[in-house]
């Protein structure tokens, strides 16, 4: 009877560890949906070493994350879809370039801010973007 309760016991924390792990996952990778966020839009021309999750950062604080990522059949750029913190506004003439923490390290989506007085709205689309450069070409 005694291995049962232990077997339960066991059984229940291997469940709760694996809760807790899966809600630091989403919060950390900035997979989560928040009610805090609003999307923004943006077209590449590569998004090479940028994937969901990936930061988007303005003066290197992150601001939010990639959420999306799919490609245009008419256009054949990538078609991204950005998570942004309520609380930014991001100037309408920024732009956007895919920049590298350094030769090793990871590529992140780095807002340019403009000089405009409007800002970006939930679902704005910028369309001054810049891929990533490959160091082989």
């Amino acid at each position: 009877m005694s291995e049962n309760k232990t077997e339960v016991f066991v059984g229940g924390a291997v469940v709760a560890l694996t809760i807790f792990f899966s809600f630091y996952l989403f919060q950390t990778a900035g997979l989560s949906t928040g009610s805090g966020n609003y999307p923004i839009y943006a077209s590449f021309r590569s998004v090479e070493g940028v994937g969901v999750g990936t930061d988007v950062r303005l003066a290197g604080v992150k601001i939010g994350a990639v959420t999306q990522i799919d490609l245009d059949s008419d256009t054949y750029e990538a078609k991204s879809t950005l998570s942004i913190e309520r609380d930014i506004k991001i100037p309408d003439d920024s732009s956007l370039t895919i920049s590298s923490e350094g030769l090793l390290g990871g590529n992140f989506v780095e807002v340019v801010p403009g000089m405009s007085e409007d800002y970006l709205q939930s679902g704005d689309e910028i369309m001054d973007t810049q891929g990533s450069v490959s160091l082989i070409q």
